[in-house]
């Protein structure tokens, strides 16, 4: 085992050429801003507080603990554990929960509409950070669900939530639910996210789902479009997207993964997901555009949410409150993570993008 283990940790890996990768040792002296970087694993993740996470790390997997390596270069980076199958509403408020040193608390309307407990676990023992303010502010980064979960934690941050408010005694509610924290925050980065929804799921009613108030709820491509609509850009914060493509256009216009590049596990969902169109329960035409995927996401919805003001990413013209999309990463749904039995090393490419960001 050991030795199969020292052979995807040092077989050839990909160095991620569509971001333009050209700087991979930290600049400090050019930096503007050196803000701890909060990882967000996606659906089905783990992260720091997960013993799992020790063995194989969700960022890096087997090409070594991604958090370690950035932190060596001189970042400040911690990752997250959420709830793996939580709504995005949930996931945020344990997010709030861990980088607060609180207890999670999901709201008392919220918890009494979806029938469950109002508090989750205390971290104040074990906070991911020692100070969060608009002093010391914080780089957000999602993957794949993560990035749904971010965005809603930063929506919550700036505006809270009224309908906790008027539920909830003043004297418990939680600061989440207060809002005016918008500059809390300095970047968010969403990576191979669902923003805009999922084929994945197909074409049913998820509101024929047994409970509304997880993941898979919120990925159906309506649900994900009306949660959308409830988060704004902010002009205190800058955004971005990386997108993920494991597929190729085939003769007959359907998308086919490229085994070369997929893992084995996601090569039916890739294939189904590259010949399937139709009309969603709420009248959402995904049509062609739809069929390029990463084996778990759509290419065109882990751009910027649709409707939100976004560009190309150019390095040398970002400006906060828009999304800036980077060139579409050539690889599966975990590409962004390391992959797992197709290797890779993102680890350069991480310590470029925040080298980016500090200097902004």
């Amino acid at each position: 085992m050991k030795k199969i283990v020292t052979f995807f940790m040092t077989a050839v890996m990909f160095l991620f050429p569509s971001l333009n990768v050209s700087r991979i040792k930290p600049e400090p002296d050019k930096w503007k801003t050196n803000y701890t970087y909060i990882f967000v694993h996606g659906l089905s993740g783990w992260g720091s507080y997960d013993v799992l996470n020790h063995v194989l790390p969700y960022w890096g997997m087997l090409g070594g603990d991604l958090m370690k390596n950035l932190n060596k270069r001189g970042f400040l980076c911690r990752s997250a554990s959420v709830d793996p199958n939580g709504s995005a509403w949930d996931r945020a408020c344990e997010l709030y929960a861990q980088l607060t040193g609180t207890r999670v608390d999901y709201g008392k309307a919220h918890s009494e509409n979806n029938g469950h407990a109002r508090f989750g676990r205390d971290y104040s023992r074990k906070p991911l950070v020692d100070a969060w303010s608009a002093k010391d502010k914080l780089n957000l980064l999602g993957h794949s669900f993560g990035g749904v979960t971010v965005r809603l934690l930063a929506q919550l941050m700036a505006d809270g939530s009224a309908e906790e408010r008027a539920a909830t005694p003043q004297s418990e509610l939680s600061p989440l639910f207060a809002g005016g924290k918008a500059d809390w925050i300095y970047s968010i980065t969403t990576l191979a996210a669902p923003t805009n929804g999922t084929t994945a799921y197909g074409f049913g009613d998820p509101e024929k789902l047994p409970d509304h108030d997880c993941a898979a709820y919120d990925m159906y491509i309506d649900n994900a479009l009306a949660i959308n609509k409830t988060l704004h850009e902010r002009k205190c914060t800058y955004y971005f997207a990386i997108p993920c493509s494991t597929t190729v256009r085939a003769e007959d216009g359907t998308y086919v993964p490229d085994k070369e590049i997929t893992e084995r596990r996601m090569l039916e969902t890739a294939a189904w997901m590259g010949k399937t169109t139709g009309v969603t329960p709420g009248g959402f035409v995904v049509d062609e555009k739809w069929l390029d995927n990463d084996g778990s996401v759509n290419t065109i919805s882990a751009g910027a949410p649709f409707g939100s003001p976004s560009v190309p990413l150019n390095r040398d013209a970002i400006r906060p409150g828009v999304w800036n999309v980077a060139p579409t990463v050539r690889g599966d749904h975990m590409a962004l993570i390391g992959d797992l039995f197709k290797s890779r090393d993102v680890r350069p490419m991480y310590a470029d993008w925040m080298e980016m960001i500090n200097c902004l």
